[in-house]
């Protein structure tokens, strides 16, 4: 539907049309005096003046890429391709590619975490014959995505290395070490006699407030006693935080956690309030050419130069006119 812009190209017409200027010229016979000639009607003609032809070429040229950007064009000019994620390793590439007969393909690096929504965004710019070979890690999209050229996704499928958590224990240190040896995942805790520079949590197990010094981004207190910030504290998920010059404290009324059922919701809100979900990656698989119409895609790319052109363009138009009035 939107080639159907092109149809509105004769609208080039109209600033020509504005540029022209009618000019009207008197017959006129040079006599000392016309007392005695009778009475006649001046005789005017109307001719063609071409006035401002710099502004008349700018605004032809600013109608022709609003109608273009519109149309949104593209031109397709890639052929096969084989996509290699940021960080793949390039022996393991080469090998794919010589499986996959993609040896004379074009490459094109991307990062691994935009690779298909790029690759949608942008796939018009593939001929109709072209046959595209991603290569890495690849995120698990949310949702199946398709296209509407030949696909083909290989991944790794390396496991996600475990995240290292440095914790500390100040106090009695029993039930909080059982409770963080009992974590699963990814998120691996190594838990420390003493706060260091590298410490993420200190549980502090004390009715005494810590040193003023001793810094932390995030703290759980046992003893709410021991943070006066807390008096102000807000509640999320039956927790009481609140922040201070030593980092976010948390505290909740029944620390350590008794049973595991709450031991497991205290660890499942540390871990979402504070660290990102891991991404999974998507399994190896071929996508085959979508049937859904080529418009339900997204536009061709060319739309951000005749986006530009149209800005410069158009500050260019009213300048000249402007010192045109002036």
């Amino acid at each position: 539907m939107n080639s159907l812009w092109w149809f509105a190209l004769p609208t080039l017409l109209l600033p020509i049309w504005w540029h022209r200027k009618k000019r009207v010229q008197v017959a006129a016979e040079p006599l000392a005096s016309a007392r005695f000639l009778p009475r006649t009607e001046p005789r005017q003609m109307r001719v063609w003046r071409w006035k401002d032809v710099v502004l008349l070429i700018l605004r032809c040229l600013l109608l022709a890429c609003l109608i273009a950007w519109l149309a949104d064009p593209v031109l397709p000019w890639r052929g096969n391709t084989v996509v290699v994620a940021e960080g793949t390793d390039p022996q393991w590439v080469e090998r794919q590619v010589q499986q996959a007969g993609f040896k004379e393909a074009a490459r094109l690096p991307l990062p691994a975490g935009d690779a298909l929504a790029w690759i949608r965004a942008h796939e018009r710019e593939w001929k109709p014959d072209a046959r595209l070979l991603v290569l890495g890690d690849i995120p698990m999209p949310a949702a199946l995505p398709q296209f509407i050229h030949p696909l083909e996704l290989r991944t790794l499928g390396k496991p996600a290395a475990p995240s290292e958590v440095r914790v500390a224990i100040v106090g009695e240190a029993g039930p909080w070490r059982r409770m963080f040896a009992a974590l699963t995942g990814p998120l691996r805790v190594v838990v420390d006699d003493a706060p260091n520079a590298k410490t993420e949590l200190v549980v502090w197990n004390k009715p005494e407030a810590p040193p003023a010094a001793l810094r932390a981004p995030l703290w759980w207190a046992a003893d709410a006693g021991a943070f006066p910030e807390l008096a102000q504290a807000k509640a999320v998920d039956g927790i009481r935080y609140a922040d201070s010059a030593r980092g976010r404290v948390w505290t909740a009324s029944a620390w350590p956690p008794a049973d595991p059922a709450a031991a497991r919701r205290l660890l499942e809100t540390w871990r979402r309030l504070h660290y990102a979900p891991v991404a999974h990656t998507a399994p190896s698989h071929a996508f085959a050419p979508s049937t859904q119409p080529a418009a339900e895609h997204a536009g061709g790319a060319v739309r951000d130069f005749l986006m530009l052109a149209l800005i410069v363009l158009f500050a260019l138009e009213r300048i000249l006119t402007h010192a045109r009035r002036r």
